[in-house]
């Protein structure tokens, strides 16, 4: 790891460094906020299409709450950079800021967006190896890390103490977002879509021994027709999964909407990570 800068920030530090990814083949990036106190649990932010290491640490106004608890944060890039692969810098919601948080199986692609691996091994292990040596992690994120949270913590859930989201991509089998990342990252067998999907993990099975937490804005110009909330909450609703979904009215999907609920999302995790 290379440390690239450091700021005091509240009883702590936030920091930015870099590292040589064995997962992505590529250098990738990240933020964490440390307590100075012994850390007593950390959690994983993933971010949402277009996002790096920094949208969350400068924007959601988390490091006094985390600071208030002990808790300790690492925020990952959203892709592999520096590379240049067949449409990958095309649009906005696909290739570069667009990992989608799975491991892809398309030529190209394959070797290094392994976005699953890098966050439930390698990010996960650096994580508690060199931060957060409680050992014990919470997993949240936004938008596309939403759909990132749920599907790692319905995949993972021994690994993952609680898991919550902001506006996640539920159900990215019927929505265009998740059409388009699936079909380049993943090839035309929608089978193998469907295990990379919340509402598909949940309707085959799977699920996680704690409630997920969700936060959903009702003026989201995404909502509903890209987050497809309601599809979840009904496979829940008809599985063992608990889920508490709050919808906000007048919220949108900005770091506005997250800056306002991120110390409830912290206060839940945290009464998880430290029981």
């Amino acid at each position: 790891m290379k440390q690239l800068k450091s700021h005091k920030s509240f009883n702590g530090k936030t920091e930015f460094y870099e590292h040589d990814s064995k997962q992505t083949g590529t250098p990738m990036k990240f933020s964490v906020y440390l307590p100075d106190t012994t850390v007593k649990g950390g959690l994983i932010w993933l971010s949402g299409l277009t996002c790096n290491e920094e949208n969350f640490i400068t924007k959601a106004g988390a490091q006094k709450y985390l600071s208030d608890r002990g808790l300790a944060i690492i925020c990952p890039d959203t892709s592999p950079r520096g590379l240049d692969l067949p449409q990958e810098h095309d649009d906005y919601d696909f290739g570069s800021g667009a990992g989608f948080y799975i491991d892809a199986q398309t030529e190209g692609y394959s070797k290094h967006y392994k976005m699953e691996s890098y966050i439930a091994d390698e990010i996960l292990n650096l994580f508690n190896n060199e931060f957060n040596k409680s050992g014990k992690t919470a997993l949240f994120g936004h938008s596309m890390g939403g759909h990132g949270a749920l599907t790692l913590g319905l995949k993972y859930p021994e690994r993952f103490t609680s898991v919550s989201a902001f506006s996640p991509i539920t159900n990215p089998v019927n929505c265009q977002w998740g059409q388009k990342a699936f079909a380049g990252y993943l090839g035309d067998d929608k089978d193998e879509w469907q295990k990379h999907d919340a509402t598909c993990l949940i309707e085959s099975g799977k699920s996680h021994p704690r409630p997920f937490l969700i936060e959903q804005g009702l003026d989201d110009n995404f909502y509903p027709d890209q987050l497809l909330t309601e599809n979840f909450e009904k496979a829940c609703g008809s599985s063992q999964q608990e889920v508490i979904i709050n919808k906000r009215p007048g919220f949108d999907h900005s770091y506005y909407f997250i800056s306002t609920f991120v110390e409830d999302h912290i206060r839940f995790h945290d009464e998880f990570l430290n029981s």
